[in-house]
């Protein structure tokens, strides 16, 4: 084991297959010998391989349950196992914010349907806008890199408004065949409209010593839109799944020492009876 982090420890540097790929492997791998395979080891010794075996699965399936349970009811992130974060994700960008050349129903009718962001979720769509419409941001994908990045810094534009639109669940009755039938939708699709204007930078340009004026927008270009969607994430799906995975096998553990115990009453009472030879049971 100590190898392994000495191995660790010197091939932290450039990522090549046998770092992180072999290397995580082997350090897994290490970690359940080293932790889980001698508490097998010492139960074996003492209770017998089968029943050593039923014992540490049903302690550690049971540890994982209650791990488990602890990263759904805690506050994230934190270094445990999660998913994706919630999310504003880019999907289209509208020119001259003309909102009705939108491929979305909803966004189509935003300046009657929407409602304005608090202040809060304007800050989001903000660093969205930053990481979306700026040339070389590290979180831009290359697919739309070239579609919505136009800006060479953050200072150079302002988002003048962002709208909300869509969002939450719904039910509705159709009727199909004649009978009615109930459709029920948990979640809509959340869309946000930001506009975005040039910030005119002849404004800016001051004598040394004056005070610089509040950015403001550069009225000979247009005022376009970025249109983002709510991306909810699987923050909490990965431990669910594991807490899901981790019950099962912690009843099915519990059911076998169920079953083992009432194997060895019926031996027990066989061998008890008069007349009976006594029978071994197996460990």
């Amino acid at each position: 084991m100590q190898t392994v982090v000495i191995l660790a420890s010197e091939a932290a540097g450039e990522k090549t297959l046998w770092y992180p790929t072999i290397l995580g492997v082997l350090v897994f791998l290490a970690g359940i010998a080293m932790f889980v395979g001698t508490v097998y080891l010492l139960l074996a010794t003492n209770l017998g391989a089968r029943l050593g075996f039923l014992v540490t699965a049903a302690a550690l399936s049971g540890f994982m349950m209650l791990l488990s349970l602890l990263w759904l009811s805690t506050a994230f992130p934190l270094t445990t196992l999660k998913g994706r974060i919630p999310e504003w994700k880019p999907v289209e960008k509208l020119e001259a914010g003309d909102v009705a050349r939108s491929r979305i129903g909803v966004v189509q009718r935003v300046e009657q349907e929407g409602r304005q962001v608090d202040a809060a979720e304007e800050a989001n769509l903000k660093a969205a806008l930053d990481a979306t419409v700026v040339v070389g941001a590290p979180d831009v994908e290359t697919s739309t890199e070239g579609d919505f990045a136009v800006y060479e810094a953050p200072g150079d534009f302002l988002l003048t408004e962002a709208f909300e639109v869509g969002g939450g669940g719904r039910v509705s009755v159709t009727t199909q065949s004649g009978f009615p039938w109930i459709s029920v939708s948990f979640h809509k699709p959340r869309y946000a409209v930001t506009f975005v204007c040039p910030v005119d930078k002849a404004a800016l340009d001051v004598p040394f010593g004056d005070p610089i004026p509040s950015p403001t927008c550069d009225r000979t270009k247009p005022v376009d839109a970025v249109v983002f969607e709510r991306d909810l994430g699987s923050l909490r799906v990965p431990p669910l799944v594991v807490f899901i995975a981790s019950t099962i096998l912690f009843g099915l553990s519990l059911l076998a020492l169920h079953w083992r115990e009432l194997e060895e009453r019926q031996v027990r009472d066989t061998a008890a009876a008069p007349g009976g030879p006594p029978v071994p049971v197996a460990p």
